[in-house]
């Protein structure tokens, strides 16, 4: 059935508002998994404390997801193909909130790193799922859908640390926000269970014939720009979850914020994630090469102020917004984007799964390597070189892209 179809231009009004009600609890359910990806790192200290972690294993924990992230990535399209959008992301949604609830359960190392890897794989088959369902869905709207599903991970960013601090001062254990958050996924599963209908979720869209074909872009991966683009995001993933790894323990352990004030500015971090739409806007409004490098260029600077600047909570609070917004919000968004854009159609899907598979890999080592800095250097030091620097060398890089071999629409 086509978005476009008269069968979906009949539909009732009741019908419709339950259709959008579906979307939105299904959105609600991803803003779970960013509840739990800014949770873990604010009790980390208690988690690293009860089974004695170094510095560089639990970074390792904070960040060891997105392994699962990048392995599940392109599996997820087959299964899409075969069990249906709404199925895949039921059995993410499972296998998230399982994975979360059996990590209280945890003995050690060993066995707590495959949990958090699980919630990886989880998350990858949810979101992906997601992606589909929306784009397919909201057809002639696609960037806002796809910015509104990004923003329900800022708003789960945001909720989480506030509601996570808030649990562990209750209870004084860090195992009740996580059993807390595991519950949460699961109802949210059998709401949307309820509530997305399969018509909704597996909408499929033919291409509108009033648009003109784009021209231009790869055709293969195996390109200059692609390949520039695969370096950017390693660089970016090993500053963004460098920050989202450890920041939180820089706060609590070197600044000596209490768990309370680490969760808000945590979640002023994603109050920035909310202004994504607007970095992709802006990625589309302006040439590639200029919105990298300058994006690139203010992201080394909030790199070196977190770790260098004032260590006032206001000062803090402002950073990490800062942050989220330069980071998350627009290089995020524009190198997802860029992949896309830098092959022909027909290699969209694949070129979507290498930007996964790169950022997601070189995050899988983010949390591990600057806690491994920390231990050599401090945290400035640490800081400096993961966030600063590498944002530095994306800057260099950015200027090697060629925006003229990009795919484009003519006119």
């Amino acid at each position: 059935m086509l978005l476009g179809d008269a069968a979906v231009d009949k539909r009732t009004s009741p019908a419709s508002t339950f259709a959008l009600l579906g979307i939105a609890i299904a959105l609600a359910s991803y803003a779970i998994n960013a509840m739990d990806r800014t949770l873990f790192p604010l009790i980390l200290p208690e988690v690293a404390q009860e089974y004695g972690f170094a510095l560089p294993q639990a970074g390792l924990m904070s960040t060891v997801f997105t392994i699962g992230m990048a392995i599940a990535g392109l599996p997820t399209g087959y299964l899409m193909a075969r069990y249906g959008r709404k199925s895949v992301a039921q059995i993410g949604v499972f296998i998230f909130s399982t994975a979360t609830l059996v990590t209280v359960l945890a003995t050690g190392f060993s066995d707590m790193v495959v949990y958090r890897a699980l919630t990886g794989i989880g998350e990858a088959m949810q979101l992906t799922a997601l992606l589909a369902i929306v784009s397919s869905y909201f057809a002639q709207h696609r960037a806002v859908a796809i910015g509104a599903l990004n923003c329900s991970f800022g708003i789960g960013a945001i909720v989480g640390p506030m509601l996570g601090a808030a649990i562990l001062s209750v209870y004084g254990t860090w195992r009740a926000p996580m059993v807390a958050f595991g519950v949460i996924g699961f109802a949210f599963m059998v709401l949307t269970a309820f509530f997305l209908r399969p018509a909704i979720s597996e909408v499929t869209t033919a291409p509108n014939p009033s648009q003109s074909a784009a021209i231009g872009g790869a055709r293969t991966l195996r390109n200059r720009n692609t390949v520039v683009l695969v370096l950017l995001s390693c660089l970016a993933g090993l500053a963004i979850f460098g920050f989202l790894g450890m920041y939180p323990t820089y706060l609590r352990e070197e600044l000596h914020f209490t768990p309370s004030d680490t969760g808000k500015v945590m979640s002023i971090y994603g109050l920035g994630v909310l202004l994504s739409v607007g970095g992709g806007l802006l990625g589309d409004g302006f040439p590639m090469r200029p919105t990298l490098v300058v994006s690139f260029l203010v992201a080394a600077g909030i790199g070196w102020l977190l770790f260098n600047g004032p260590s006032a909570f206001a000062a803090q609070a402002a950073f990490a917004f800062a942050f989220g917004v330069t980071f998350s919000g627009t290089l995020y968004v524009n190198l997802a984007a860029y992949h896309v854009k830098a092959v022909r159609g027909e290699l969209s899907g694949r070129a979507s799964g290498l930007f996964v598979t790169s950022f997601y890999a070189a995050a899988s080592i983010a949390g591990y390597m600057i806690g491994w800095l920390v231990t050599k250097l401090g945290w400035a030091l640490a800081g400096d070189l993961q966030l600063c620097m590498t944002c530095l060398i994306g800057l260099l890089l950015a200027l090697a892209l060629r925006p003229e071999l990009m795919a484009r629409h003519p006119g």
